[in-house]
């Protein structure tokens, strides 16, 4: 269980010590490592499938005194996303050669694994901030990779809501172990079962403050300005990576919610339940507006990124196995969906020349039909369509929403915004590879290499085994959402007889 953290740790000053020398073997000690990461992730996924949750007790120090690494269906899922996502994301920046912008990108690329490892196994609440703050000090690096000005007032933005958010992050557990002592989750969910009257009201600040933190990391409404643009301007392979960031948001909050306020909270109960409906709503809803409006395809990915957070959080608000478990069927989908057109985008930007990846008529495509074909394969994932994953997962989450309050308010915005992201990726399609501008002859970017092709290929082939494989997949996701709502099982398995 600790491989997941050891390897990236072990990995980044590694090739930050070679590589100004031997910039290949850098390079390959940074691949090497994110196979690795799969094959464990792969391991250990397999190893959660029997339902018991594992924990591993750094130092042998017993929870809740000590750190405690913590393994069961979802963080065993998150891992292997993780490692899949990464690879993939690795495999552009080397393809692309936009690795060689700078040399601290490998050893930063495994940092920020690092966290998000660390964030996805760990147990403890203290110790979900650091390797918060482990993945984002490694993301204002990545951000910033390749230089340039706009990348530069992006960057500075996302530092300082980050900065803030931390900062909040940090109050919250203030609050939380001046309540109860601990900062253990499993052991912080028996004690808040036991505070009294007099504590509530401070305890249901804490849980809004803390969700909240959480809210901002997943981009959801009014909370989510900072994305598209430190989203579009990134470093493809980058930006493609940071389709998981708001997605350890979301993972934070189904992992400390039912865990931590569930129905033994008292005043705190589900306290962030009523909000988080109107918020993913206007989020769907902000997110695939700002996809029918994008002006480059950068802009289009990020804003699809908004919108399927919205629609994920639509699922999870209900706080039901069901909906969890489509929600995290969803998840897994929309990530890669978000890298899979944030690659496309990259792809498309190198063959136009200086027209880039505007949602304009430029020079015409008629000689690389494949780079269509892909962009196609993307949209269709992203809206929802069939063949591919996102129409499964968006049937899972409106069956699974079907039998909740207010049930047609959540089917009329999944179905709305499912017809504006479909018009808005017709648009951009359309004018980028049907339409050819006047005086565009011979203006298209010299072709280069299709090895730039095979990372959003991967994507593709990722999602299409995501919707081949929906069967075992969905069922693991729903047990996965049952032991999440099960917190007395972590509790034992955490805490043993204590």
């Amino acid at each position: 269980m600790i491989a997941p953290v050891a390897i990236p740790a072990l990995a980044a000053p590694l090739a930050l010590l070679v590589m100004r020398r031997r910039r290949w073997l850098g390079v390959s000690i940074s691949v090497a490592a994110s196979l690795m990461l799969l094959g464990t992730a792969l391991l250990l996924l397999d190893a959660s499938r029997d339902g018991s949750v594992r924990t591993y007790a750094l130092g042998d120090w017993p929870a809740p005194f000590g750190i405690v690494l913590v393994l069961d269906r979802l963080s065993a899922l998150m891992l292997v996303l993780a490692a899949a996502l990464s690879l993939i994301a690795l495999c552009h920046a080397v393809a692309t050669g936009t690795d060689r912008a700078g040399w601290h990108f490998h050893p930063l690329f495994q940092f920020q694994l690092l966290g998000l490892n660390g964030a996805f196994l760990t147990g403890d609440l203290f110790n979900l901030f650091v390797f918060f703050e482990v993945l984002l000090i490694a993301s204002y690096g990545l951000m910033l990779h390749g230089q340039g000005r706009a990348r530069l007032k992006a960057g500075v933005q996302y530092v300082v809501v980050n900065i803030i958010g931390s900062s909040l992050f940090l109050i919250a557990l203030g609050l939380l172990y001046a309540l109860t002592g601990t900062l253990n989750m499993a052991d912080m969910g028996l004690r808040v079962a036991a505070l009294g009257p007099d504590d509530q009201g401070l305890l249901r600040v804490a849980a809004l403050l803390l969700v909240s933190v959480f809210a901002l990391k997943a981009a959801l409404v009014p909370l989510h300005l900072w994305l598209p643009r430190t989203y579009a301007v990134s470093t493809p392979a980058v930006a493609a990576l940071f389709a998981l960031m708001t997605k350890v948001g979301v993972y934070s909050m189904i992992r400390v919610v039912p865990q931590i306020f569930g129905d033994g909270a008292g005043a705190a109960a589900w306290a962030p339940a009523p909000y988080l409906l109107p918020a993913a709503i206007v989020t769907a809803l902000i997110g695939f507006a700002g996809v029918f409006v994008a002006r480059s395809l950068s802009e289009q990915a990020a804003f699809a990124v908004v919108g399927s957070t919205g629609t994920l959080m639509i699922a999870v608000a209900a706080w039901q196995v069901d909906s969890l478990g489509a929600a995290l069927y969803y998840l897994v989908h929309s990530t890669l969906t978000g890298a899979a057109l944030f690659l496309v985008a990259d792809v498309v930007a190198r063959r136009r020349g200086s027209f880039r990846d505007r949602t304009s008529p430029g020079p015409a495509f008629a000689q690389q039909p494949l780079v269509g074909l892909i962009f196609m394969g993307a949209a269709i994932a992203a809206t929802g369509l069939p063949p591919l994953s996102g129409f499964i997962g968006k049937l899972l989450v409106l069956q699974a929403i079907a039998g909740t309050p207010d049930w047609g308010w959540q089917w009329a915005v999944i179905l709305a915004t499912t017809l504006a992201g479909v018009i808005g990726f017709a648009r951009a399609g359309s004018a980028i590879f049907w339409k050819e501008s006047a005086g565009t002859a011979g203006a298209m970017a010299a072709a280069p290499e299709r090895t730039d092709l095979v990372a959003p290929m991967l994507a593709l082939a990722a999602l299409a085994a995501l919707a081949a494989a929906a069967a075992p997949v969905t069922a693991f996701t729903g047990a996965a959402a049952a032991q999440l709502l099960d917190p007395a099982t972590t509790a034992r398995a955490v805490l043993g007889d204590r």
